[in-house]
């Protein structure tokens, strides 16, 4: 099953199931986050809840796309109660690629820079027996639910912004229950969006280079992932394919597991607030930046992968608005 949220004609909220060409309407229900915490309530699944609640046949798809009327299939009404998170270095990337990291991780450790001791660490102990502890992934945070933008519109970047770069990766999308236990709603689509430019002058400026705006969706995918996924990342300039790639993701191409970096995430309490929606990127090995590519406002990402339907399309615009320098008011 895969889910949407959408807004019609008035602007008013709903939930929809992606039926073919067009969108079931969920009855009784105006947000994701609403219907994941009647089904944890009543000790159902998400689909079952979907299927108590029953839908009726709504608008065409692609139509909602096209009016830019989907919003992020989960997002929380607060946006301060909508945390957005990643964990890095946790793909292992192309064949070539591996190769290469595993002979540099049997370096010795002090010829290691510390981004591929942390891989090494990964490779080594990333993948533990389910229900066991594995090694820690390097952790960013990105934003709260202010930082989302729908599917379809434009990244807005800031003026000091060095680069505009795109990250096709997986997200996990959660719901903290009214105990304080996290609830996996799914999985989505992701554009984590981050400034490498800015990255690469330092590896401590991670943190700034990770500060900008993401999307995720158009679809909320239910259920389990299947081990290997392939997708394939583009930038169009105008008519023109500037760059496109594969990219794959899923457990099978990966060197932690998902139930490891998601335990990673939620050992800390301040994660676990009842009613708190959390948005998680798992990673990529697949970046146009690595390639020597530089996207340019006007340009549009375009991430698409069969498992979960409708590609996630997102342009780049520069805002206007400066902070000054002396910008802060003493009181």
């Amino acid at each position: 099953m895969r889910l949407i949220q959408f807004e019609n004609e008035q602007g008013r909220r709903h939930v929809g199931v992606v039926i073919g060409e067009r969108v079931g309407v969920v009855a009784g229900v105006t947000s994701t986050r609403a219907l994941a915490l009647m089904a944890i309530r009543a000790g159902r699944t998400l689909e079952a809840q979907v299927t108590s609640q029953g839908y009726e046949p709504g608008p065409h798809y692609r139509d909602l796309l096209g009016d830019r009327r989907v919003l992020p299939p989960l997002d929380h009404e607060d946006p301060a109660h909508c945390l957005v998170s990643g964990t890095g270095l946790t793909h292992l990337g192309s064949a070539a690629a591996r190769d290469k990291m595993h002979q540099q991780a049997q370096q010795p450790d002090g010829e290691l820079t510390d981004s591929m001791q942390m891989f090494r660490w990964g490779l080594d102990g990333g993948r533990p027996p389910a229900g066991q502890v594995g090694a820690q992934p390097e952790w960013f945070y990105k934003g709260d639910g202010g930082i989302l933008v729908r599917p379809g519109e434009d990244f807005p970047v800031p003026p000091f912004a060095e680069d505009f770069g795109e990250e096709p990766e997986l997200t996990g999308l959660y719901v903290i229950a009214d105990d304080g236990t996290p609830h996996r709603l799914g999985y989505a689509l992701g554009n984590e969006f981050s400034d490498h430019v800015t990255e690469r002058k330092n590896y401590l400026y991670l943190a700034h280079s990770k500060l900008r705006c993401c999307a995720f969706g158009p679809e909320l995918r239910v259920g389990e992932l299947p081990p290997h996924l392939a997708g394939t990342s583009r930038i169009r300039r105008g008519a023109e394919v500037l760059w496109e790639k594969e990219f794959l993701s899923g457990e099978a191409n990966m060197c932690h597991s998902l139930e490891n970096l998601e335990y990673h995430h939620f050992k800390y309490r301040q994660f676990l607030r009842p009613g708190d929606v959390h948005v998680h990127f798992f990673g990529t090995g697949t970046l146009s930046f690595a390639d020597g590519i530089k996207a340019q406002p006007g340009d549009t990402f375009e991430i698409a992968l069969d498992a979960f339907g409708e590609p996630l399309r997102n342009g780049i615009r520069v805002e206007r608005r400066v902070f000054p320098a002396g910008g802060v008011k003493a009181l």
